[in-house]
């Protein structure tokens, strides 16, 4: 009889990659089908999108690169565009792998929006094409339909993205932790960034908790004077933004806003959690260069891979 046991891969990172990507997006994120003598095969299926990619990670992973092989499924795209977006990823992954670090967390971020809107005016230019007698009314109708407007998301839309700073993703008992941390040099523009966030990254959104806070310091040219702001947002997970907070002051660390995301996984991990939410925050504190060295040399055990 077969077994009921879902398989593992024998290859840590692969096994660790797995565990994270498919508690944040989903359980079928990332697919693990086996392993040969040369590594192990995988199909990962990125957000809201119709087509899923065959992955090979050999043996070496991290130390050498996974191999994108071709599409598993093409769902409802149209053709010609499967193959469109596994060069898309392919140039994405020569980017973002670097030797010994693993990269899939990063590729499935930088991949899905441009994959997302290449699909979009794929499918946008084919309608075009079906129903060019169509009026301009319809036409228009038609396009509002697919984007599903929301003023919010426009709004956000328009701004800059802040530039964040990310840690890696950690997993304990299916609850899946990343940090994300930015430079800011007013309240303002700090809460400009969490709002740009929450309105353009779905999956953030809706995650579990999303706990914040941040340190600004400000001198008035003029005077000399000193304006100090620092503040913190539990989002639900009761002390978290203020230990958040004592973290930022115990690294010394200015002008930054940080956002610890949290997606539940049905198990409590008790005070345990408020350790694997600060060890996220900063190892993306660390990564962005926030800390002084002196205080940053201090930091735990996360990985520092960028």
């Amino acid at each position: 009889m077969p077994s009921d046991t879902p398989l593992i891969p024998s290859n840590a990172s692969v096994a660790d990659e797995l565990e994270a990507l498919n508690s944040i997006y989903g359980p079928d994120t990332l697919d693990f089908q086996g392993e040969t003598p040369s590594g192990a095969s995988a199909a990962l299926r990125l957000p809201d999108l119709p087509f899923s990619f065959l992955f090979t990670f050999p043996s070496e992973y991290p130390d050498v690169p996974p191999l994108i092989t071709g599409t598993q499924s093409t769902g409802d795209s149209g053709k010609g565009e499967g193959e469109a977006a596994v060069s898309i990823l392919r140039d994405l992954l020569g980017t973002l792998w670097t030797p010994g670090q693993v990269c899939l967390f990063d590729l499935v971020e930088e991949a899905t929006p441009i994959l997302q809107e290449h699909h979009a005016q794929h499918r946008h230019g084919a309608a075009e094409d079906h129903s060019a007698h169509a009026t301009h009314r319809s036409a228009t109708s038609t396009q509002h339909e697919q984007q599903d407007p929301d003023l919010t998301m426009v709004a956000a839309s328009s701004m800059p993205s802040p530039p964040w700073v990310l840690s890696e993703p950690m997993t304990v008992s299916k609850s899946a932790f990343i940090a994300r941390a930015c430079h800011v040099a007013s309240l303002d523009e700090a809460q400009d960034s969490i709002s740009h966030l929450l309105s353009t990254n779905k999956k953030v959104a809706t995650a579990t908790h999303n706990i914040q806070a941040w340190r600004i310091q400000s001198t008035n040219k003029e005077t000399g004077t000193v304006t100090t702001i620092q503040d913190s947002d539990d989002d639900g997970e009761t002390a978290a933004g203020g230990r958040l907070l004592h973290l930022m002051q115990l690294m010394d660390v200015w002008n930054v806003v940080v956002v610890v995301t949290r997606w539940y996984g049905g198990v409590k991990l008790g005070p345990d959690r408020f350790r694997l939410i600060n060890m996220v925050a900063r190892d993306a504190l660390s990564k962005g260069g926030f800390a002084k060295e002196e205080i940053s040399k201090t930091k735990g055990k996360g990985k520092g891979k960028k």
